[in-house]
């Protein structure tokens, strides 16, 4: 879909509204240069966009591919493409959304198509319409608008990612666990963002270089050491990230440390009562036989004594005596083996 079609000359625009397709071709001899704007067109749009303006069949094609990688390429006839990679950062899904924009530069047009939500240029063309003197330039003036808004976008990516890392951070460093998934999924979006920013630092000093308006390269270079900038901190975020992984891995092992710790003292305790029980068990099991013997000697209060609860209690004081020996037993042995 064709979004804009203007033809620019000596700073100005010369019409009010979208010029034809047809006619904008036709001004390009004219002088000036004509900037043509496309959001996700047709097959067949770029098809005639490509027989309109002569456009390699292959340049064509990579602007029509979505998650290129940032580049520059020089085709016939002076005819540049230049891939860039936009985005925008949506804070509820804690997810960066890219676009991508597809510049043909050529000295009297530039062409730009544009693939996702997070590719608006509106703003980069009245910027550039309120800068005459930037704009009888030519052709680089263009291109130079899109990559200033295009870094200038990545700022609030930058911002977004630092908000959420921060509370991760936090949560991490005051000993609590943070949601694995969370971290692994943040650091997942840095490295997306790393990918289609760090290219571009071959890519800007290489349009730099081709420029040949002198009045652009001050320019340039603000763009270019504000994508440095910009790469230097997502390329920390990535970093502080892979050691807030490790560090939630640490406190994630704490926690299942002292979850080990309750259990045994749990098992621990639960094996004493059981040790406890298994003898008295046996004797209650061995006098409940109701065999010839006990039934004729146990017919008093003072024979049931003896041999009922005193059956309970010496199996009991021996299991006590043997416990207290064997802690003796391994106290003494520690004691050793520290000196």
């Amino acid at each position: 879909m064709i979004i804009d079609c203007a033809h620019y000359q000596d700073g100005r625009r010369r019409d009010a509204g979208a010029v034809p397709l047809e006619e904008a071709a036709a001004r390009c001899g004219q002088g000036g240069f004509v900037w043509l704007g496309l959001f996700e067109p047709s097959d067949e749009e770029l098809a005639e966009v490509r027989d309109t303006f002569g456009l390699h069949e292959l340049a064509v094609e990579d602007a029509q591919n979505f998650h290129m990688r940032p580049k520059i390429e020089l085709y016939d006839q002076d005819v540049r493409l230049v891939i860039l990679r936009t985005a925008r950062y949506d804070d509820a899904a804690e997810e960066v959304e890219f676009g991508e924009i597809s510049v043909f530069l050529a000295p009297t047009f530039v062409i730009t198509v544009r693939q996702g939500v997070a590719s608006e240029l509106r703003g980069a063309r009245q910027r550039l319409e309120q800068r005459p003197e930037l704009l009888a330039a030519g052709s680089w003036s263009a291109l130079w608008a899109i990559l200033d808004q295009v870094v200038d976008d990545y700022a609030p990516v930058v911002a977004g990612l630092e908000r959420d890392i921060d509370q991760i951070e936090a949560t991490v460093f005051s000993g609590a666990a943070a949601p694995t998934e969370r971290i692994y999924s943040l650091r997942r979006e840095a490295t997306g963002f790393y990918r289609a920013v760090h290219p571009l630092l071959g890519v800007v000093p290489a349009i730099e270089r081709a420029a040949d308006a002198a009045p652009l390269q001050p320019y340039l270079r603000d763009v270019h050491d504000h994508l440095l900038l910009v790469n230097e901190e997502v390329a920390a975020q990535r970093d502080l990230l892979g050691t807030v992984l490790e560090a939630n891995m640490a406190v994630i092992s704490v926690e299942q440390t002292k979850v080990s710790v309750r259990q045994n003292t749990t098992m621990e305790q639960l094996t004493i009562l059981a040790t406890v029980f298994l003898p008295l068990t046996f004797i209650t099991g061995f006098f409940g036989q109701n065999f010839a013997w006990l039934v004729r000697h146990i017919s008093t209060d003072t024979a049931f004594i003896v041999y009922g609860i005193g059956g309970l209690v010496v199996p009991l004081a021996l299991l006590f005596l043997w416990l207290r020996l064997r802690a003796l037993r391994t106290n003494t042995a520690a004691a050793v083996h520290d000196h």
